[in-house]
Formats: C-alpha cells, structure tokens, sequence
C-alpha cells in the first residue's frame, strides 16, 4: 500500500488531483467532470466520496455524506429556491428532512422514501396554512386548517382523524393516529 498525492486527467476530459492509495481517489481531493459539468471536494476512500461538497455548474449543490459514490447518511441539498435538509439513503431523500423554500416559506417536514414524501410530515405553504399528512400506501389523507394550534382546529382536527380512522377501518386500510 503506498499514499501519494498527484492528478490524474480523465479522457471525458474530467480530472482529479488529490491523494492516491492502491491506484484509487484516498484522503483528501478535488474532482472535476467533464467540461466543468460539476465538481466535488472532499474526502475519499478508496475510490469513493465520503464527505464533501459536490457543486453542479447550475449552482446547485450539496454538502454531506456519500456511500459507494451515492449520497448517504446526512447531508444539505441547494438546489434553486429549495433546501433539503435531512437524511439520504442510497442517493435519495430517506427517513427524515425537511425541505423549504427560501423565497416563499413553504416547506415540508416529515418523512420520506426512495426521494419522495412517505409516511407522516407537515406542510407549510407561502400563506402561512399548513396541512398535516400521512402517505401511508400513497393514500393522501389531509386536514388543512389556517392558524395552526388554535383550540377549534385541534378539535376539527381530532374529530377528523377520528372519522377517517373508522373510515380506513371500515374499508380495511391500515389506520394512523395523526395527533401522536
């Protein structure tokens, strides 16, 4: 096993200069796509990105964890007026993380599957309402209500629960219990 540093230019025309071990990206490097597409700093091991930034020639970019060269384990997603803040898990948005626009205040906190919204999670929008919601089987069951906490639409909204788990009972859907 020999660690040396050196750059090394692809034939797509991508390069990377940083450290070596065995003939692979180990320690610390910078690698860089093909015409500038994109370019990712940070630490590698063994021929993988580990924890770095990769920034697209959009501006977009994302600073975190990455496992066998996807993004996995924590990590910050920009990516024009959208944040993603939170878990990924083979490349995708996993478990939980919250997204928010940084224009308009809308964001949604929750969790997530495979990159989409799944399970339970709040919605906020640009005028303040929220909706609570739970993608169980890609059912969307939602109670929207304006001023969230206010005493009548905790009430509207346990009644509802209460109503749509009998309803989901009835039809033999799994139920939730959207106040826990």
């Amino acid at each position: 096993m020999s660690t040396a540093g050196g750059r090394f230019d692809f034939d797509d025309g991508g390069s990377y200069a940083g450290g070596w071990e065995d003939g692979k990206a180990n320690g610390f490097g910078v690698c860089t796509g093909p015409k500038c597409q994109g370019q990712y700093a940070g630490a590698w091991h063994m021929g993988f990105e580990t924890s770095g930034v990769y920034m697209w020639s959009s501006g977009n970019h994302f600073k975190g964890q990455w496992m066998q060269g996807k993004r996995h384990g924590v990590g910050v997603e920009v990516k024009g007026r959208w944040i993603y803040e939170g878990e990924w898990m083979q490349g995708f948005k996993g478990r939980y993380g919250i997204r928010y626009s940084t224009s308009t205040g809308a964001k949604y906190e929750g969790t997530w599957t495979t990159g989409l919204q799944d399970g339970y999670g709040v919605e906020t929008y640009a005028d303040g309402g929220t909706t609570l919601n739970s993608f169980t089987y890609r059912v969307f069951i939602y109670i929207k209500h304006a001023f969230y906490g206010s005493l009548i639409n905790y009430i509207l909204t346990y009644l509802l629960t209460y109503l749509l788990t009998c309803l989901l009972t009835y039809l033999h859907l799994p139920t939730f219990n959207a106040l826990t």
